[in-house]
């Protein structure tokens, strides 16, 4: 009596035959086999053969010898401390830091024009030969020459003089507005200092989260090559025991061949990510990474029932994800990250700045008014020097006044700058409406991919239960010979696939959690920051 069966791994209305009508099939199936081997076995490299070589399949190795982590201590390492670290030790903040400092100096300087500026000056002059001037003879000598001239010496052999100046603006609207744009320069330098803090800690989240998947890929790989050498050596036994074709285990073979090459790609990409990670970090060059979660582990729907690595994988985010087609919420949303998001806040403190040094340039237009005052010291000496020589060879002068002046014309140079200015605000302006428009549209693409990343991965976790039961279906059908090897493949090639599209799921999951906050501009951070 025969009896027929629906797998739930094959395709709707494939059919697996059980009973005695199987051990029939089975045997016709041998009966062929063993017709064509001998010109299957003709047309096959000799790498390809039966047999002994077929036992002489090596394992492809594990995968912590793969990742070189055979006997090496990895520092373990979790997302709070990879953030802890990027941010103290990462050089672009480094850069952005020298230049808050730079805008310092910038706003320093800018406060100079408006202080007293104070100069004290000193000279002295030793006259080889003093110099002379000629004045006619009658200015000593009423009875002399008119037109005769005489030579007079002025002044000694050596001349001292000192002098203190103090100016003081007390209307210079240029330097009065530019202490404003100093300080808008400082402020938008603070901004892009916390721009490049939440792209620094988004960029490691990715970089820990694409480690995790490679990391997870890899595994996956591994284990899927260590179902495969099993049934392998389950089909060898067989097969020596008279009950598995050397077709079923030639096709383990070439499974097991063409996962080898698979393995050792994903454990060069996990390698790649780490490298990235530990260059993110500053840390020095060799350095190993083990980072803490498991993706293909994790439950979005119930945090709660996390192992605590992952639970604290879905803490550290910044803000709670709204529906995307709650348009109340994504408008709140897009509200918020109007006035919290750093690229927001850039655009509009470069407006501001620009705005500002147009009006630094209409200032040229206005008059200058300064105070101003000398005090200054003079003395001539005969002979050797004595500083400053003695109270009737010195002389003092002293004066204040009011210093006014305008500017009528310079050759068309205010107003060339002006319209510069000017165009530069009508940019500034251009592209905060670019990144208000943009900043919408990103919001509802990443609200898109993170709902649709958590129903994938809400449907990849029943893919997996079902994969798993099908695997273990397969599994135990193909020991008690009602199911064929290559179904016993196919669950496998579904369970592992199903797998990795879920830890996939998640991990896109996460990164759109991880691109999301940093729009809004509530990119957590680790204590301290």
């Amino acid at each position: 009596m025969t009896t027929e069966a629906t797998n739930p791994m094959d395709a709707p209305g494939r059919t697996i035959v059980k009973g005695s009508g199987r051990g029939e099939v089975v045997s016709l199936l041998l009966l062929l086999l063993l017709l064509a081997l001998p010109m299957v076995e003709s047309g096959l490299p000799a790498s390809w053969g039966t047999g002994s070589q077929l036992e002489a399949q090596e394992h492809p190795g594990s995968l912590e010898e793969l990742l070189g982590l055979a006997g090496v201590e990895p520092r373990e390492l979790g997302l709070e401390e990879a953030l802890r670290l990027a941010l103290d030790r990462n050089r672009e903040l480094r850069e952005a830091r020298l230049a808050v400092e730079e805008a310092d100096g910038q706003v320093t300087e800018a406060w100079s024009n408006v202080y007293p500026r104070i100069e004290v000056s000193g000279a002295l002059t030793r006259n080889i030969s003093p110099p002379v001037s000629f004045l006619p003879e009658i200015f000593f000598n009423p009875d002399g020459d008119p037109d005769e001239l005489v030579p007079v010496a002025f002044g000694r052999d050596n001349q001292w003089s000192s002098t203190i100046s103090l100016e003081q603006p007390i209307f210079e609207a240029r330097a009065f507005i530019g202490v404003g744009a100093a300080a808008r320069y400082r402020a938008l330098q603070d901004e892009q200092l916390r721009g490049r803090v939440h792209q620094v800690a988004t960029r490691v989240r990715g970089a820990y989260y694409e480690l995790l998947l490679a990391e997870e890929q890899a595994r996956l790989i591994e284990r899927s090559v260590d179902r495969v050498v099993e049934s392998l050596q389950e089909t060898r036994a067989l097969n020596r025991a008279g009950m598995a074709s050397d077709y079923d285990v030639l096709r383990l073979e070439v499974e097991l061949a063409n996962l080898t090459p698979e393995l050792r790609r994903a454990a060069n990409t996990a390698l790649r990510v780490e490298r990235e990670l530990v260059t993110e970090l500053d840390l020095p060059e060799g350095t190993r990474l083990t980072v803490q979660g498991a993706l293909a582990r994790m439950e979005l729907e119930d945090p709660a029932a996390n192992i605590p690595a992952n639970r604290a994988l879905l803490e550290l985010t910044g803000i709670e994800l709204p529906e995307a087609d709650d348009h109340e919420a994504v408008d709140e949303l897009h509200r918020r990250a109007r006035v919290s998001s750093s690229t927001i806040q850039q655009a509009g403190l470069n407006e501001e700045l620009r705005r500002a040094e147009l009006r630094v340039e209409q200032a040229e237009f206005l008059p200058r008014v300064a105070l101003f005052g000398d005090y200054s010291v003079q003395a001539q000496q005969d002979g050797g020097l004595d500083f400053f020589g003695t109270s009737r060879q010195r002389g003092y002068g002293r004066m204040v006044g009011i210093r006014v002046s305008v500017p009528v014309f310079t050759g068309f140079q205010r107003s060339a700058r002006t319209d510069q200015r000017r165009s530069a605000l009508r940019t500034a302006q251009l592209q905060t409406e670019v990144a208000t428009d943009r900043l919408r549209d990103d919001l509802k693409t990443v609200l898109e991919e993170a709902d649709e990343a958590r129903y994938r991965a809400r449907a990849q976790r029943l893919a997996v239960g079902q994969a798993t039961r099908g695997y273990q279906m397969a599994s135990a059908e193909y020991r008690e010979g009602t199911a064929s090897q290559l179904e016993l493949t196919d669950a496998e090639v579904a369970l592992r696939q199903s797998e990795f599209n879920y830890a996939e799921a998640v991990f896109d999951y996460l990164q759109a959690r991880a691109r999301l906050d940093e729009l809004v501009g509530a990119v957590p951070l680790p204590g301290g920051w």
